[in-house]
C-alpha cells in the first residue's frame, strides 16, 4: 500500500520538474485530521484485503471525514500509473501484472464495511491490452455477488489506446454511474494532462449513453490551475452537449513542488456561482465546493440524483 517515502523520493519520474512554490491555503480550505474508531476499522480492513485506496495514493484532503464515516474510494489495477499527469500525486512507472484475486478482495471489503454505496477507481493501465476493462467487469459482478444491495460507481481511466470494445465491456458490467474526469479545460491538456486527449475522453462519456441511456454518467474537474471561467463554462456546454448527469468541480490541491503549481485558490462564491450556471445549463447534481472531489459525498449525491430521475418519471 501507500508508502511512507518522502514526496522527491516517491516520485522519482518527477526529479527532472522544476519546484513550483506551494502558496498557504486560505482560510476556507479546512480539513478534518485522520482518527477515530471508524476511521482506524476502515484503514484496518484495507490493509487486512490488501486494498489501495485513492484516498490515500492521491492524498485527498477529505480522508479524514470520509474514513471516519466508513467511506472509501478503492483503486484497482495497482498503485503505479502508466501516466504522468502533472497535478496528480499517483506514482509513474511500469505497473505490476494485474491481480486475478482483486476483484474478490475488493468485494470482501465492500461486504465488511457494509457499504451502501462503493467508488471503485484505478490507475490508468496502458500496458494492457483492453487497458483494464476486464478487471473493472469482474470487480463489478464480484461486488454484485457479495453485496446485491450496493450501488456502485466506478472512476474510470480513458482507455485511449483501446478498442471500442474495451467500454463495452464495462458499461455491460451494469455499474449505476459512470465517470471519468476530464480534470481541467482543453487549453490545459497539453501541461495538465498529456497523456490524455480532452475530446476522446468527452467521446468516452458520450458513448456510455448511447451504450446505456439509463446508465447515469458523471465527470469532473478542478480549477486554479490556469484556467479562466469562461473557459470552465464551456467545459460545461460540451459536458451536457454528452448528456452528462453530474458534474463535480473543486480546487485544486499541489502535492508537492515537483507538480502543477496552484495558480489561484478559487474562492467560495465562485463555485458558488459555477454551481448555480451549471444547474442552470441542465445537469441533474452539481457538486462545487473547494473540498469537492469525485467521490466526496458521492452516495448521497447518487440517491439524490436517483430520487429526481424517478419523480420525474412519474410525472410523465
Amino acid at each position: 500500500m501507500r508508502d511512507l517515502k518522502l514526496p522527491d523520493q516517491r516520485h522519482p519520474e518527477k526529479a527532472h520538474r522544476p519546484d513550483n512554490a506551494q502558496p498557504k491555503k486560505p482560510s476556507w480550505i479546512r480539513v478534518r485530521a485522520p482518527g477515530g474508531k471508524a476511521y482506524a476499522e476502515t484503514h484496518k480492513i484495507m490493509r487486512e484485503h490488501k486494498l489501495a485506496t485513492v484516498c490515500e495514493e492521491a492524498a485527498c484532503p477529505n480522508a479524514g471525514e470520509c474514513w471516519s464515516a466508513g467511506h472509501a474510494t478503492m483503486m484497482i489495477m495497482g498503485e503505479i500509473c502508466t501516466r504522468g499527469c502533472t497535478f496528480c500525486n499517483v506514482a509513474t512507472g511500469k505497473p505490476d501484472a494485474l491481480d486475478t484475486f482483486e476483484p474478490g478482495r475488493v468485494a470482501d471489503a465492500v461486504a465488511k464495511l457494509k457499504l451502501n454505496h462503493v467508488v471503485i477507481t484505478s490507475v490508468d493501465r496502458d500496458d494492457v491490452d483492453d487497458g483494464g476493462a476486464e478487471h473493472f467487469a469482474q470487480t463489478i459482478r464480484a461486488i454484485r455477488h457479495r453485496s446485491p444491495s450496493t450501488t456502485i460507481e466506478i472512476l474510470t481511466p480513458d482507455f485511449l489506446k483501446c478498442g471500442p470494445e474495451a467500454l463495452e465491456v464495462v458499461v455491460a458490467a451494469k455499474p449505476d454511474v459512470f465517470n471519468h474526469n476530464l480534470e481541467t479545460v482543453p487549453g490545459l491538456y497539453p501541461t495538465v494532462r498529456p497523456g490524455a486527449r480532452y475530446f476522446h475522453s468527452l467521446r468516452l462519456l458520450q458513448r456510455v449513453k448511447e451504450l446505456d441511456p439509463s446508465m447515469f454518467t458523471k465527470s469532473g474537474i478542478m480549477v486554479g490551475l490556469g484556467e479562466d471561467a469562461q473557459g470552465v463554462r464551456q467545459v460545461m456546454d460540451d459536458m451536457r452537449a454528452a448528456d452528462i448527469d453530474f458534474l463535480t468541480i473543486g480546487q485544486y490541491l499541489q502535492p508537492t513542488p515537483k507538480h502543477h503549481a496552484v495558480h489561484r485558490f478559487v474562492t467560495p462564491d465562485e463555485f458558488k456561482d459555477y454551481e448555480k450556471a451549471a444547474y442552470g445549463k441542465g445537469f441533474g447534481m452539481v457538486s462545487a465546493t473547494p473540498l469537492t472531489r469525485s467521490s466526496y459525498h458521492a452516495g448521497n449525491d447518487f440517491e439524490k440524483l436517483r430520487a429526481a430521475r424517478m419523480e420525474k418519471l412519474g410525472q410523465s
